[in-house]
């Protein structure tokens, strides 16, 4: 379900309702209540007025609506959106069922449902938490790290990134049990920022032999490095494809009560 067609379709439809009665439906209402009123000798009572110039039911909800809904898009479009995490490809930065917030104007502001940009405010920075429509099926928004910008050279073997052929610094932050050392966390440094990560020493992972991020895409990946779907296994990120950056959680929701105690910013 694309839900921005289905708002542009909402606005586009109650506009072009309450702009018809706004030109012709209502100054013909108008005209037949004066109409009638002339041949009349008393005019017409007070209900029998507002009778003949209530609304139908169709610009009733169009007029009440539309202001609304276009609110809604303008804001979603062009100034805020909120996603749900559905998997844990971000953790540690972001938990399965947090709700969070998405920059739609960092990176310039695009059209809703056509996704053209029309104005150029920025571009994705590196360390950023992303959110971009998946290349392979758009209709799926992902979210990852922008490690790779274009121009840059990426590497990635025996679970250590190398930008332009400096390897990414990382350091232990917490190690699992020493009879099973499933999960490290680490914390790793992109340029001025610093994040978190998961590795699994167990898991050999993907490995990625030094390639060049093309002009006009960005390589990413997850957090949780060996339990994400990223770059390393389906490529590049078009610029076309970006929604917006992530900036804070507001929400989280497992399925029981919802809670607001872990409202943070992302980093």
């Amino acid at each position: 379900m694309d839900f921005s067609l289905m708002l542009v379709v909402a606005v586009a439809v109650t506009g072009v309702v309450w702009l018809l009665d706004l030109l012709w439906w209502r100054p013909a209402r108008q005209q037949r209540l004066d109409t009638a009123e002339v041949g009349t000798t008393e005019g017409l009572n007070e209900r029998a007025r507002e009778k003949a110039l209530k609304e139908p039911w169709p610009v009733d909800y169009a007029r009440s609506f539309f202001p609304v809904l276009l609110v809604v898009l303008v804001l979603r479009s062009f100034v805020v959106e909120p996603f749900q995490i559905p998997s844990g490809s971000m953790r540690p930065t972001l938990e399965v069922g947090d709700f969070i917030l998405v920059n739609k104007f960092a990176y310039g502001l695009r059209l809703p449902v056509l996704h053209t940009e029309i104005v150029d405010l920025g571009e994705p920075e590196r360390g950023d938490v992303m959110v971009f429509r998946f290349p392979d099926e758009p209709a799926i928004n992902f979210i990852k790290r922008v490690v790779g910008l274009p121009g840059d050279r990426i590497r990635y073997e025996d679970k250590q990134l190398f930008v332009n052929g400096q390897a990414v610094p990382k350091r232990l932050l917490e190690a699992g049990p020493v009879s099973a050392p499933t999960e490290l966390l680490l914390a790793e440094q992109l340029g001025e920022r610093e994040h978190r990560i998961y590795n699994n020493p167990r898991d050999p992972g993907p490995q990625v032999r030094e390639l060049v991020v093309p002009q006009g895409h960005y390589f990413t990946m997850g957090d949780n490095r060996d339990h994400s779907n990223d770059s390393r296994y389906w490529g590049f990120v078009p610029e076309a494809n970006i929604v917006g950056e992530a900036f804070a959680v507001w929400m989280q929701w497992d399925g029981g009560l919802p809670s607001f105690t872990s409202v943070r910013r992302i980093h």
